[in-house]
């Protein structure tokens, strides 16, 4: 009697298979991360911009005028997003916001008489490019 040996496994072309199938799905998913890394950078920096529209309002209705810096309110940006407040006076204000792992996406915002900050071009909207 011979005994025939059944071998349990798999082939070669089967893990091979297996492998490449693997690899593309890691390759949609990588780039589909990085769009939503993306815009979770966007909504930091517009959360940023509305948080202190609403510091410097608070400013505004105690002091007559707006805050020229992001001390004077004790604002703290979100981590990594690099804000400014370009102008403040009494009659207006604008900022922009970055941040190093979004470039070059740039938001801005201003109000009153401010000179507006490119890319904003109307009063009160936040703007991204």
């Amino acid at each position: 009697m011979s005994r025939i040996r059944r071998r349990r496994g798999f082939t070669l072309i089967e893990l091979l298979i297996v492998v490449v199938v693997i690899g593309i799905l890691a390759a949609i998913s990588i780039t589909r991360f990085k769009d939503t890394k993306g815009k979770g950078y966007a909504a930091a920096l517009k959360s940023d911009l509305k948080n202190l529209t609403s510091l410097q309002e608070s400013y505004f209705y105690s002091n007559n005028q707006y805050a020229p810096s992001l001390a004077t309110v004790n604002f703290n940006p979100t981590d990594g997003v690099q804000l400014s407040i370009s102008e403040a006076s009494a009659g207006g204000w604008s900022a922009v916001a970055t941040h190093p792992a979004a470039w070059p996406l740039t938001c801005a915002v201003f109000y009153g008489q401010a000179a507006p900050v490119s890319p904003a071009v109307n009063e009160g909207m936040i703007a991204c490019q």
